[in-house]
């Protein structure tokens, strides 16, 4: 992804762009995985509910039964939303692809109408329904689409763009000392990580920021546990395919942390003779 800019005048660029952890993925995953039940849910009850009045259930009444089901599938689809919008802001997705970024974020609201819309044309269309019973049912099942649906609509969606802006600050505050007032949930871990990581470095190396990995294969990233070391020549990394960067971009590679063998690595790697 091409560079961020900075969000603020003087602010350093710390990073490219705000990627999410395998943990904040793993939250995602799950919390869309509910979120889909539960949207399943709502459309299935819409489903029952198109067959009962297919069936007739509705022409001599039977209103609570009718209320209860839009009732019940407001209430799974409001679940739906708000579970799926949590999942958004753990593994929010890029504004670069418009569409993706709208659909993925109003995603609550969109199914929300799907589970609403074809069962209250149903009820207004029917002909047969007691039209008190119609009149009732109708008019509770639209306050309740509606509500349902701006529950559902995120207002504020969140974006890797967002949190590339909110990681740069929070880094930057944390590395000079300032109040964090950037640092949201969402980024702070990361921005704390590699503010530690990138002072640890500098002082083992005399003040750089380069550290040395192991290259995924295939230009993909590694699933597995990267630890990022002080110079090429170290033992772990004879023989292996090494790239070498930034403490950001070795995150951004999926790293997970610094070698905690800085003594050693310096004597490998010559910056203890040099510092003597």
């Amino acid at each position: 992804m091409a560079d961020t800019e900075n969000t603020s005048e003087g602010t350093e660029d710390i990073t490219k762009a705000w990627q999410a952890t395998q943990d904040q993925k793993g939250q995602a995953k799950k919390l869309r995985l509910f979120a889909g039940l539960s949207f399943l849910g709502a459309i299935a009850g819409e489903i029952f509910g198109i067959v009962k009045l297919k069936q007739g259930a509705f022409n001599e009444g039977n209103l609570p039964l009718l209320i209860g089901i839009l009732v019940a599938i407001a209430v799974l689809a409001m679940l739906g939303s708000v579970l799926w919008k949590k999942a958004n802001r753990h593994d929010p997705a890029s504004k670069a692809d418009g569409f993706k970024f709208f659909v993925q974020n109003q995603l609550g609201a969109i199914l929300t109408l799907l589970a609403f819309l074809p069962l209250i044309a149903l009820i207004f269309m029917d002909k047969d329904m007691d039209p008190n019973t119609k009149k009732i049912a109708g008019g509770v099942g639209v306050v309740l689409a509606a509500v349902a649906t701006t529950v559902g609509i995120d207002f504020n969606p969140p974006s890797v763009e967002q949190y590339t802006q909110d990681m740069n600050a929070c880094a930057a505050q944390i590395k000079s000392g300032a109040e964090t007032t950037a640092c949201s949930p969402a980024v702070a871990a990361q921005a704390q990580e590699i503010a530690r990581d990138s002072e640890k470095v500098a002082s083992a190396t005399g003040g750089q920021d380069v550290v040395y990995w192991i290259a995924p294969k295939d230009g993909e990233k590694s699933k597995h546990e990267l630890v990022f070391h002080l110079c090429e020549n170290v033992s772990t990394l004879r023989g292996k395919n090494v790239v070498s960067g930034s403490v950001t971009e070795a995150y951004a590679q999926n790293a997970k942390r610094l070698t905690k063998q800085l003594k050693s690595e310096q004597r490998q790697c010559g910056f203890l003779e040099a510092a003597e």
